[in-house]
């Protein structure tokens, strides 16, 4: 029996799937997602309770701030300190601030300072949270199954988002806000004896040249640094960037506007939505079941290529049903795109510097992302959906132009895998 935390040596291993290892990780992991999912559903509802439309927006922005502001800092954080500590220590932050609200909206009803207050300090939790998953996996499992891996984790989060709201709306119908916050708070609990229980892989130095530990401020330059010298990982952050600036945007803020102007409706955008769903689970379903495509490069601009003509060209076709079917074939493409994507990243960085080259990639997804909902809406007010659409898809295919110009994403491969154990 190999004590919990212990440090493994390399050697053949099981597939990610069957790894018991990478299982309680990821089981942690997707227990940690849908009690995010359950808690901005009663974060919303006790908002909506507590003031009007604009003041749950309030509430719903408020934690978004800190994670933009802290983001980089919980890499630092990551990799000044044992990723797998840190979140173990913001896992525990959660569930206690969360079981907390919930028993004191169960004595009182909120005022709203509270609710933002909640909010606030569980989106500056949340910036070391993230890094620090993003982390890990290169210490629980061998470099030929982190593609793989990615690809579960990517899984994860989609059926996360399928499973939360309807999990936090049935304790809100059974027992109300108090409710889904205790269900939120006890699926914060339930990942931390899983945490517990991992065991670590040695760090793999890879014998790269890197600056003394210092300040936070200098470690957070030198991650900097290290990102936009890599010749692989700073086309792929920046091509990402760029594709996330491009199509957040209209797949979030412009679709609803989109089926409006339509007429579609509600329906319709609940059928669009849920083919991009269906697609972007099936892309990251893919990865993990094959566990390596080939010319990954490639691929991954491919990918990329297909999603930014499909997100321009959904606001042209004059039917739903036409509206749905690209809209599965844009997530299986950002499904394949997001694996290959981070699985290159995974396998490329150096271990000691994935907390910051994580940070600096979820920063671009719920820092500036974001920053574009408004200007999508205000555009597709000003002009309408379709060269808004265009636009925005046109904007993204940037991030292939940047992806191919690299002679290092354009050669880049995944490992291979390595003969798995037999026990």
């Amino acid at each position: 029996m190999v004590p919990a935390g212990t440090i493994l040596p390399e050697s053949a291993t099981k597939p990610a799937y069957r790894d018991g290892n990478v299982l309680r990780w990821l089981t942690a992991y997707t227990a940690s997602l849908v009690g995010d999912s359950v808690y901005f559903v009663a974060l919303g509802w006790s908002a909506q309770k507590a003031g009007g439309p604009t003041e749950v927006g309030l509430v719903m922005a408020a934690g978004a701030l800190p994670r933009a502001l802290l983001m980089l800092g919980g890499g630092v954080l990551a990799d000044r300190l044992d990723p797998r500590r840190v979140l173990l220590g913001s896992d525990a932050l959660r569930c206690l601030l969360i079981l907390s609200v919930a028993a004191g909206i169960a004595l009182t009803s909120p005022a709203l300072w509270t609710l933002v207050a909640v909010a606030l300090v569980f989106g500056a939790v949340d910036a070391l949270f993230v890094p620090a998953i993003g982390a890990l996996p290169p210490r629980i499992t061998s470099p030929d199954q982190l593609a793989r891996v990615t690809g579960m984790r990517s899984l994860s989060v989609r059926l996360s988002q399928i499973a939360g709201p309807p999990i936090g709306g049935l304790a809100m119908g059974l027992g109300g806000t108090a409710a889904a916050f205790t269900v939120a708070g006890l699926l914060f609990a339930l990942s931390l004896p899983l945490l517990l229980t991992i065991r670590m892989r040695p760090l793999d130095t890879r014998g790269e040249e890197r600056s003394e530990p210092g300040t936070a401020w200098k470690d957070l330059v030198d991650g900097l640094r290290y990102i936009r010298r890599h010749r692989l990982i700073g086309p792929l952050v920046t091509a990402g960037a760029v594709c996330e600036l491009g199509l957040t945007g209209t797949l979030n803020v412009g679709m609803v506007l989109l089926n409006a102007e339509r007429g579609w409706g509600p329906s319709g955008y609940g059928w669009i939505v849920s083919g991009f769903g269906a697609g972007a689970a099936a892309g990251a379903m893919l990865l993990t079941v094959a566990g390596r495509l080939p010319h990954a490069g490639l691929m991954m601009a491919g990918t990329l290529f297909v999603g930014c003509v499909g997100a321009a060209t959904i606001a042209l076709v004059p039917a739903l049903w036409i509206a749905v079917v690209l809209a599965v074939v844009i997530g299986l493409s950002a499904g394949v795109f997001g694996s290959l994507d981070n699985a290159l990243i995974q396998t490329a960085a150096d271990p000691a510097y994935l907390g910051r080259v994580t940070s600096v990639v979820m920063l671009t997804m719920v820092g500036l992302a974001p920053l574009s909902y408004p200007l999508v809406g205000a555009a597709i007010g000003a002009w309408g959906a379709a060269p808004v659409f265009v636009g925005c898809g046109t904007f993204a295919g940037l991030g292939v132009v940047i992806a191919l110009a690299s002679g290092a994403v354009r050669r880049a491969e995944l490992p291979l895998q390595r003969p798995s154990a037999t026990a």
